[in-house]
């Protein structure tokens, strides 16, 4: 009765909303001051270029990024003798002298020479700064009567206007999803008011000239052996209506004009020689281009993926208020502006538009926006939580194919993977650990402290298998088929019976990046099975044996894969004190507020533990984040945010999202509390780091709707603050549906499950489970 009831609700809020949207307008951020720090800026980019505007009134600063710029180089820094060490390395651990094991880990078990700190290394680095100086004739002050700046999230389109002596002024910055062009347009209300002059500069390893009237910027990073690292090169262009262009010296002079166009190119040989040929190409593409066109190209090209997703979580009195103040009143009074967590949404898909492409790389630490040579943790990928958090919410968020740039990262790793499986453990398959880079690195960090988790590549897997789990697309499930499978035969060959229990364990390893008391009072990181890994090779060994049965492929394997289930430890061992132990022993870390929760992997993504399934490690799970706390680095409080999520509590779930909004201007390289966003909405670590940003949207799609048990649940986690009204339309679940759903008083009015074949999928709505068919999308 219940199911025909909302059946009949559910085709009447259709008929009557069909033409309505879901979307709040304007989807915009917006200042009424320019920016005075970098993280004031405004993040615009195209999956490979990027740029950040300051509305400067005087002079501009803006800086410049490509996604591919990286000085070092490929290295091989296995130890290959070091599995000659890991008998003695296991047997220490086994004999309770993990502090010992650690010194022979730090000996012969970490990578050769200096690691992630040395040049061959490498950073993501910051292209460099384009800087327009601008003059206002007659004009002693330049102190804009109106000022506004605004970054429109629909549009990918960043404004800077403002009003000197009764004279408009209007900058409008977009980097081309049309061409990989940065696009520029300067343009005054009366003929003939617009004097700048553009130059472009790099802190080390630039060069700079000029051809004809274009500017020109180029040079070679270091690759930490030769010199002779990655090329790259910079062009400026320019196009006036009125007014004059003077070229001289390294600077484009423009005189008395009334529209400025101003068009950046740029390119790295990281993927193709002929790079110098292909800014000029671009050049050539845009310049021709009018700019209406170009503009209108762009918008459209963004928006096919912008704008399958909207959500509207109603409006407040604080929507008025610049960016800025709203982060500031949202702390304080978070009911007055329901909206900013909906922006805050579809802020974090707008990044991950803005910051990764098909066929590129995936988004690093800091997305691709950098203002450094030296970029905080050499702007990497991390592999214990922080490149995987970038991807948590791609699927979920209607941007699938998102998620393709890093698959392709971790089948890179796969060649060099294999290498330091033999060199260290002497094993089958590859392995990553914790850090890796552009150049293939997969070897233990430098530091047994952090640098041995066993985690990173089983982790990666993971996040290969959910695009499976969304899309259903078995020929990419082929595809990646050899990755999952080759690490599978890594933990497959490389673990080791523990004699107290009988269960097969990885050693060495750590708990990322934890340290533990012993008996002896000393510490240690080193230990053997810790919980991270036995839920990572559990929900592997799980996901491998699906995939070979469904490419009907590898019986002998799966065989194998199954006895081996049969001895790794559970899902979660409870302790004395009511959590899950994060250790096969029940050590006392040493800082109860670690920032890192790796232990609960098994809560979010696996979702091996959930109050369904197994209610009572979910409690346990509860006691241990209470014991963690609220507070860290904004990735961590977003990680946390997706626990209480997956735990079922929305009210917990959005006093951590609340955490993430805290405005801070911190920017030292923080490992504790202090975690929050900067006034232009990306997340603080301190200093930026992107993983907040996407972390954070995970949560607030977990809180919506969740998959992961068997079912699709609408509205698992809302929270009392988003209860009066809502509605969204294109949020995706595994199995490849997509979801549009409606409600008020926190109970749905509205639904539809579509699916590109209709098909029977379990749905809980309103605390009922039943069985729909799904439409046809």
């Amino acid at each position: 009765m219940f199911l025909k009831q909302l059946t009949v609700i559910a085709c009447l809020s259709l008929f009557i909303s069909k033409n309505a949207t879901a979307q709040q307008k304007p989807l915009n951020l917006w200042y009424d001051k320019p920016a005075k720090v970098w993280e004031e800026t405004l993040p615009l980019g195209n999956g490979k270029l990027g740029m950040t505007p300051d509305g400067g009134i005087t002079r501009e600063q803006i800086v410049l990024n490509d996604i591919t710029l990286w000085s070092g180089g490929k290295q091989d820094a296995n130890n290959y003798e070091a599995y000659k060490s890991l008998p003695k390395i296991r047997q220490l651990i086994l004999e309770g002298k993990n502090d010992e094991a650690q010194d022979l880990v730090n000996r012969d078990f970490v990578c050769k020479g200096p690691g992630s700190g040395g040049a061959t290394w490498g950073k993501y680095q910051t292209l460099g700064n384009l800087q327009l100086d601008y003059e206002y004739p007659g004009i002693k002050a330049a102190k804009p009567e109106v000022y506004k700046r605004t970054l429109s999230l629909d549009r990918a389109v960043a404004t800077t206007e403002f009003t000197l002596e009764g004279v408009k002024y209007k900058r409008e910055y977009f980097c081309s999803f049309n061409n990989d062009v940065n696009v520029i347009r300067l343009t005054a209300s009366q003929p003939g008011k617009l004097n700048c002059r553009i130059s472009i500069s790099r802190p080390e390893k630039a060069t700079l000239a000029t051809d004809g009237k274009d500017l020109l910027m180029f040079g070679q990073l270091d690759n930490g052996t030769d010199g002779k690292g990655m090329k790259y090169q910079s062009r400026v262009s320019t196009a006036v209506k009125d007014g004059a262009v003077i070229t001289e010296g390294n600077i484009i002079q423009v005189k008395n004009a009334t529209e400025i166009l101003v068009y950046v190119a740029a390119e790295t040989n990281f993927k193709h020689v002929d790079f110098e040929a292909r800014i000029k190409n671009s050049l050539q593409q845009a310049t021709k281009t009018a700019y209406a066109v170009e503009l209108a190209k762009h918008t459209a090209h963004f928006g096919k993926l912008f704008n399958r997703l909207k959500i509207n979580l109603g409006e407040g009195e604080a929507a008025k208020l610049p960016t800025d103040v709203r982060l500031e009143h949202f702390y304080k009074d978070y009911q007055n502006d329901v909206s900013l967590a909906a922006l805050f949404f579809q802020f974090s898909r707008y990044l991950s538009i803005s910051s990764t492409r098909v066929g590129l790389l995936p988004p690093n630490l800091q997305g691709l926006w950098a203002n450094q040579i030296n970029t905080p943790w050499n702007g990497d990928y991390h592999l214990d939580v922080n490149v995987q958090m970038n991807h948590f919410g791609i699927e979920q968020a209607n941007l699938s194919e998102l998620n393709l740039p890093l698959a392709e990262l971790v089948r890179s790793l796969t060649v060099p993977g294999a290498k330091t499986a033999k060199a260290y453990y002497n094993a089958n398959g590859w392995i990553a650990h914790v850090i890796t880079n552009v150049w293939g690195f997969t070897e233990p960090g430098e530091s047994a402290s952090w640098g041995a988790a066993n985690a990173g590549s089983g982790w990666l897997c993971s996040n290969l298998w959910d695009h499976f789990a969304f899309s259903r697309d078995l020929n990419y499930l082929k595809s990646i088929y050899p990755v999952l499978k080759g690490s599978a035969e890594f933990y497959k060959s490389a673990l080791v019976k523990d004699p107290k229990t009988g269960w097969l364990v990885t050693s060495p390893s750590v708990s990322p990046e934890n340290t533990f008391y012993l008996p002896n009072g000393k510490t240690a990181s080193i230990s053997m099975g810790p919980t991270i890994d036995n839920q990572i090779v559990r929900e592997l060994f799980n996901h491998v044996i699906t995939a070979a049965r469904l490419l009907k492929t590898d019986a002998a394997f799966i065989a194998s894969l199954q006895e081996k289930l049969k001895s790794i430890p559970p899902v979660g061992i409870i302790s004395k004190d009511g959590r899950i132990q994060e250790w096969l022993e029940d050590y006392k870390e040493t800082d109860q507020q670690h920032r890192h929760i790796s232990h609960l992997y098994g809560v979010y993504p696996a979702g091996l533990i959930t109050p369904v399934t197994t209610p009572a490690l979910a409690e346990a799970a509860k006691k241990t984040l209470e014991v963690r706390g609220d507070d860290g680095p904004s990735w961590s409080i977003a990680y946390k945010q997706l626990f209480w999520a997956r735990l079922l509590d929305g009210n917990r779930a959005f006093k951590l999202l609340r955490e993430i909004l805290k405005p801070t201007m911190r920017t030292d390289i923080n490992y504790g509390a202090g975690g929050g966003v900067y006034p232009n909405m990306l997340s603080a670590g301190p200093p930026f780091q992107i993983d907040g940003n996407f972390g954070a949207a995970a949560g607030i799609a977990e809180m919506l709707i969740q998959s992961h048990d068997g079912f699709i649940e609408l509205l698992p986690a809302i929270p009392d603050a988003w209860k009066a009204f809502g509605e969204i339309k294109g949020l995706k679940a595994r199995g490849n549906f997509t979801v549009d759903m409606s409600w008020k008083a926190g109970k749905i009015i509205h639904y539809r499950i579509a699916s590109p074949k209709p098909q029977q999928v379990k749905l809980k709505i309103n605390g009922i489970l039943s069985t729909i068919t799904s439409t046809k999308l």
